[in-house]
C-alpha cells in the first residue's frame, strides 16, 4: 500500500491568519496519525506564514515507531540547519525561491546537478533520506540519480489539471512511463500537489509509488467530513485496489 503523509501547512497557515496558538498543527498531526495517517509533513517557509520554525520539534516529536516526518523546503542554509535540528525521516528539496505562494515547478536536474549533489550528501551526512522534487520527465529523473538521491517526488498539479479536465489518463502516462524509468534507476516514487479524492484512484496506480503527500485537499474535505473521517477516506482510496 502507499502511504500517506498528511501535509499540516493549512492548519498554520488558518491559525496565523489570526495569531495565536489555534487551531494547533500539532493536535491536527496528532489525531491524523491517530486516524491511520502513516506521516507528517511540513514546509517551514523563510516568512514563516504557515509552519514556523517553532512548530517544527513539536511535531518532530510525534513521529515515533513507524510514523515518518518529512520536511519539504528549498536547501539553503536555513532549511539545512532546521533538518540538521529534527533529523526527518525524510528531507524532500524542492526549487521554490522565497515569494512563491507554493510549489510550482520541479527541479531543472541538469541546471543545479552540483548544487544538489552536494546538499544530498550533505542531508545524508543528517541520516535524512532525500527526495528531489521533479517533473515527469525522464532525462529528468535520469539526472537526478546521478544526485545521489533516494526517491524523488513527482510534481503532480499537472495530472491534476488534466484529470479535470477529462485528460487524466494521457497525463497519467506520461508520469507513469517516467516512474517506470525511476524505477529502472534504482529510485523511490513519491507524488504530491493537488492531489484529492478525485483524483487519487489513478495517480495511486503509478509503478514503484511508495507515499503521497497531500494537504490542501484533505483540509478542504475535512471542512464538509470532518478530519478523521477525510484522512479515513484517502487511506481507504489508497488501500483499494
Amino acid at each position: 500500500m502507499t502511504t500517506l503523509s498528511v501535509n499540516v501547512n493549512k492548519i498554520a497557515t488558518l491559525r496565523n491568519s489570526r495569531g495565536g496558538t489555534e487551531p494547533s498543527p500539532e493536535r491536527f498531526a496528532e489525531a491524523a496519525i491517530k486516524a491511520g495517517a502513516h506521516g507528517i509533513t511540513i514546509h517551514p517557509r523563510p516568512d514563516e506564514r504557515h509552519i514556523r520554525r517553532s512548530d517544527v520539534m513539536p511535531l518532530r516529536a510525534l513521529a515515533t515507531g513507524s510514523i515518518e516526518f518529512n520536511i519539504e523546503g528549498y536547501p539553503d542554509r536555513r532549511y539545512l540547519e532546521i533538518v540538521r535540528e529534527a533529523k526527518p525521516h525524510q528531507a524532500t528539496l524542492v526549487p521554490d525561491p522565497p515569494h512563491v505562494l507554493t510549489s510550482c515547478a520541479g527541479w531543472n536536474v541538469f541546471e543545479h546537478a552540483a548544487f544538489l549533489r552536494d546538499k544530498v550528501a550533505e542531508l545524508h551526512d543528517y541520516g535524512c533520506r532525500v527526495s528531489l522534487f521533479l517533473e515527469p520527465d525522464q532525462a529528468m529523473v535520469e539526472a537526478a540519480a546521478e544526485t545521489g538521491t533516494d526517491r524523488i517526488e513527482f510534481y503532480t498539479e499537472m495530472f491534476a489539471t488534466a484529470h479535470a479536465a477529462g485528460k487524466g489518463q494521457e497525463s497519467f502516462a506520461e508520469y507513469a512511463a517516467a516512474a517506470r524509468h525511476a524505477v529502472d534507476v534504482g529510485l523511490g516514487i513519491n507524488a504530491g500537489h493537488d492531489l484529492s479524492l478525485k483524483n487519487l484512484p489513478m495517480i495511486r496506480e503509478l509503478p514503484g509509488l511508495l507515499e503521497v503527500s497531500i494537504g490542501h485537499a484533505l483540509v478542504q474535505d475535512a471542512l464538509w467530513m470532518g478530519w478523521e473521517r477525510a484522512i479515513k477516506s484517502y487511506l481507504h482510496v489508497l488501500s483499494s485496489k
